[in-house]
């Protein structure tokens, strides 16, 4: 618990500091920041914050942390590159709160925009944001819950670690599920434990699944990104040429669809309409879907939204 709002912050991931915007904390309470936030157009305040390390996912710098001397460090909680526990070990005693939040999990997200918001005294604005949380999801509820079971589309979610060998698919506990759900589709995999799990490729042809989506973190996609290399038609393409996809309905009905990585992070909610609408576009019809996305970035980071930020076959 802090008795003041903390006056000086690094940060290692983007997530954490679009919350921060969200909530209309002061930006000039971050003195340190990672690689991740050279993209100048939507973080130009940070542009002179020290560089404490090179991503989120890699190690500290701890010299270039202590110059920096913050009293909080926001990281990923559940990091698979990154042992937080260690970094608190390391860092407390010298007088550095870690403060771990992921802001990537729809059941946590308002609980952690919540801890941010306690931290630099910003609950009114959390109130604010919580309330255009529940407009859209009611929005999306409203048309999905008159949608019967059997016109749900079986989806399966592949995480991006597919690309190079056997299928990983996203399972019930993963960040994609409860999004799959709200926007009326059925996650295939729920079931299975982990949030990522290994499947054959005969689990995904079985499954006969109406919706195939794909991870988009590795793609080229997504804010003022254009996927350049044509990355998402040569994956569909090599879906396409699995042995026994050929005859799998969401290949012959091309409904495989890659979402950019933004969706699965804060915007996640505003993003929610998108998802919706690709499941259930009759339903949907009448919904600007991207004036949501549209939205969450001019009033949060002062720019006109550019960019692919859906690929779909």
């Amino acid at each position: 618990a802090f008795d003041a709002p903390p006056q000086r912050v690094a940060l290692t991931n983007t997530y954490a500091a679009t919350v921060m915007k969200m909530l209309d904390v002061d930006p000039e309470v971050v003195v340190g920041v990672s690689g991740d936030f050279d993209d100048n157009d939507l973080w130009p305040e940070f542009a002179d914050a020290t560089r404490v390390q090179n991503s989120a996912h890699s190690e500290i710098d701890f010299e270039a942390l202590l110059d920096a001397r913050p009293d909080v460090y926001i990281v990923f909680a559940t990091n698979g590159m990154v042992d937080t526990e260690a970094i608190r070990h390391k860092l407390t005693p010298v007088g550095i709160h870690v403060l771990a939040l992921d802001f990537y999990k729809y059941d946590s997200l308002r609980y952690e925009i919540g801890v941010l918001a306690d931290v630099f005294d910003r609950r009114d604005a959390a109130k604010e944001l919580f309330e255009d949380f529940d407009a859209i999801e009611a929005m999306v509820d409203l048309r999905v819950q008159s949608i019967a079971e059997e016109d749900r589309p079986e989806v399966v979610m592949e995480h991006h670690a597919s690309l190079t060998r056997d299928p990983v698919v996203l399972t019930g506990t993963s960040q994609w599920t409860d999004l799959i759900q709200m926007a009326g589709g059925v996650n295939v995999f729920a079931e299975l434990p982990g949030h990522t799990t290994h499947v054959d490729m005969e689990a995904i042809i079985d499954a006969d699944p109406d919706v195939l989506m794909f991870d988009g973190i590795t793609f080229e996609i997504g804010y003022d990104k254009y996927d350049p290399d044509d990355k998402c038609t040569t994956h569909m393409q090599a879906v396409r040429d699995r042995p026994g996809f050929d005859g799998m309905q969401a290949v012959s009905d091309d409904r495989m669809l890659i979402l950019s990585g933004e969706f699965a992070g804060p915007m996640m909610v505003y993003g929610l309409p998108t998802l919706a609408k690709h499941f259930h576009p009759t339903q949907f019809e009448d919904v600007d879907t991207e004036s949501f996305l549209d939205t969450f970035y001019s009033e949060i980071f002062d720019v006109e939204r550019v960019g692919t930020f859906a690929c779909s076959s």
